[in-house]
Parts: C-alpha cells; structure tokens; sequence
C-alpha cells in the first residue's frame, strides 16, 4: 500500500501555507488524490505523487510563474493528454519565468503550454523524486539512544512524530517506559526523567515485596 501524507506533512515537505494548500484543492490546481476532505476536522490524504506535483507547482511559482498560468497550463495538459494523470508529476518541464514548456520525447520538440516564451530552465522531476523520497524516509526513520541515569546505560528508542513535528521515546528495557519532546534533546531529557521514576517506583515495590516476605 502506498504512503500516504496528511497536510500537515505536505506543508512541512514541500514549504507552503495551509492557506496556498487549501486554495489549490478548492481551485482543483492540485487535489489530493487518496482522500479529499469531507467535512470539518475531515483529513486530507495526499499521495506520494501529489507531493512531486505540488514541489514542480511551488518551483514554479518560485520563479515568477503566477498561478493563473500554472493552472492554465494544467489545463492545456489535461485537454490535450487525458491519459496522462497528474501531468506535473509525471512529465518534464522548463521555464523562464514568464511560461511553462512541455519536454516531450523528441528533444527538439518543446511544446508551449502557454503559447509563447523561452527555454531558461530545465525542471528535474528524477532530482526532485530522489530528494522527496529521501526527505519522507528520514522524516520517519526511527533512531536509537544511550542514555545514562543512576551510573546505569540504558537503550532508548526515538520515533519522530510528523503530525506534531516532535518525537516520542522508550526505553525497551523497562516496558511501559515512555516520554515526549519537541525536539530530539528534550524528548532525551524527558526520557531520562520517566526512567529515573520508573526505577525508583522498582524498587519502592522491592522493598516493600521484601518486607512482606520478612513479615511472613
């Protein structure tokens, strides 16, 4: 099943407002593609291609181009290559600017899509693939810790949390053993915290289990 992405991780992804994300779904610019919102506290799902077509889109505005022309040139796109889903995320384009040119097969033939310009700058949708994927894969990658608390080393888990932009961390060796952070410092701290208790309320129940026995 492919990955999916909430707005919340598109926005942190891809740079933009909740504002621009919202107007280019009412606007059908760039809609999400596994699941559209459906009412109040509704979450938006975005797949991993719909993240490659908002990258080329913000590139474009980037360089000058207004959204007037992004979505007439969508437009062209859709009319003119209806098999072609999700046209910026699937083709290659160059820009000066001023428009937006379609790279077709044959390299001496570069389509308009906005009738008139000229070729400035080349779009790598493979560079903007690679750099997608690797910023999603580290985003949710997983890493693990040494910490010391009462002269003992302990092994802590980290999980980044991408709703929230912070972490969650656990100490495997004492089940139930967690904490939070912000950031990857303070949620270490905390951890350190939840562990010291944890082996304090330990040995509170050793000691009282030892005085149970010794009074039996």
């Amino acid at each position: 099943m492919e990955t999916s992405f909430s707005s919340k991780v598109v926005l942190r992804i891809i740079g933009i407002s909740m504002k621009q994300l919202d107007y280019w779904d009412r606007t059908n610019l760039i809609k999400p593609s596994v699941r559209e919102a459906s009412g109040y506290g509704s979450v938006r799902l975005y797949s991993f291609r719909d993240l490659l077509q908002f990258k080329v889109a913000k590139c474009f505005t980037d360089q000058g181009i207004s959204l007037q022309k992004i979505r007439k040139s969508l437009n062209y796109l859709r009319k003119q290559m209806p098999e072609i889903e999700q046209p910026f995320a699937r083709l290659k384009f160059l820009t000066d600017g001023m428009t937006i040119f379609l790279v077709t097969a044959n390299r001496q033939k570069i389509i308009d899509t906005l009738e008139n310009g000229q070729y400035v700058m080349s779009l790598k949708i493979g560079e903007f693939i690679n750099e997608l994927k690797s910023k999603t894969s580290e985003m949710g990658k997983d890493k693990s810790y040494p910490v010391t608390v009462s002269r003992r080393e302990f092994k802590v888990i980290l999980h980044p949390d991408l709703e929230s932009r912070g972490f969650w961390v656990e100490c495997p060796e004492l089940p139930g053993c967690s904490s939070q952070g912000d950031s990857i410092e303070e949620a270490l701290y905390m951890i350190k915290d939840a562990i010291k208790g944890h082996l304090e309320v330990q040995e509170q129940l050793r000691k009282e289990s030892f005085q149970k026995k010794k009074v039996a």
